[in-house]
């Protein structure tokens, strides 16, 4: 919903103290109770970030998780629902349309029970739902690859980027790639996302001159997904997650943001 672990923590801490401090004999499901809860809470911490998120120093992109390789299983789960991708399609939703449309489509919630955890008529949750899947679904470009197939584009880009072979970089993206960097104003990055492959590789033979010469680029899971580590010594500088279509890489989102990085302010490592 939030897409930050420091915001989730705290409104997983805030249900937990209403629990608590509710009346639980009167309460008939405490799962329903619960959900509600935080539902109504993930939304009301939404609609107060979203000036603090208008007012970002260039993109913001949701939080990486760097999970451990050795549980596909747990990556699959993570890759299905978690993608940067599909959180960044999520932030294009109103809190309401995000709330119903994860309740559903994801944690199988019915009508029914959204109707009553938004406070509106089943019919309209319909609605509701119907739009955000539409914008959701309707933008991802999505071609289904294997983790395999993934991680070996992943490790030809890296090849190519490492020996800043330009050609190679070209023939990986599609031609109109976009590529989300989010500094947060705290270290250099592009303002806007960058689109087409010419601009892109050129920004990457760039950055393979200046900014990668010294730094280790690993091959990680990301949200689930295969994706890049950058270390500057034992420091993590930037993690890269994906967007493929077929044998091209569609969408790049990097996180270089200090604050949202593992071993940064807040560690989200798994």
């Amino acid at each position: 919903m939030v897409g930050s672990r420091a915001d989730a923590e705290d409104l997983v801490q805030e249900a937990y103290l209403r629990w608590h401090q509710a009346d639980r004999a009167g309460v008939e499901n405490p799962e329903a109770w619960l959900v509600t809860t935080t539902t109504r809470l993930a939304i009301d911490r939404l609609r107060r970030l979203k000036a603090e998120r208008e007012a970002y120093t260039g993109p913001w992109l949701p939080e990486p998780i760097v999970s451990d390789s050795s549980r596909p299983e747990r990556n699959l789960e993570l890759a299905a629902d978690l993608s940067i991708a599909m959180l960044t399609l999520l932030e294009t939703l109103s809190p309401e349309e995000r709330a119903a449309f994860l309740l559903h489509d994801v944690f199988d919630v019915d009508y029914a029970r959204i109707a009553s955890i938004l406070e509106r008529s089943e019919a309209a949750c319909r609605q509701v739902i119907h739009r955000a899947r539409d914008r959701v679904r309707g933008s991802r470009r999505r071609f289904e690859s294997t983790p395999d197939a993934r991680r070996a584009l992943i490790g030809k880009f890296k090849a190519a980027t490492e020996a800043a072979d330009e050609a190679a970089l070209l023939a990986l993206f599609t031609a109109d790639a976009v590529w989300t960097a989010d500094g947060g104003g705290k270290t250099s990055a592009s303002p806007r996302p960058l689109i087409g492959v010419n601009r892109i590789v050129s920004l990457l033979m760039g950055l393979r001159r200046k900014w990668l010469v010294d730094r280790v680029m690993e091959i990680t899971t990301v949200n689930g997904e295969p994706g890049l580590l950058v270390r500057d010594g034992g420091r993590v500088t930037a993690v890269f997650a994906f967007d493929l279509e077929g044998d091209r890489i569609a969408a790049v989102y990097g996180v270089i943001n200090p604050d949202k990085l593992p071993g940064g302010s807040h560690d989200y490592t798994h």
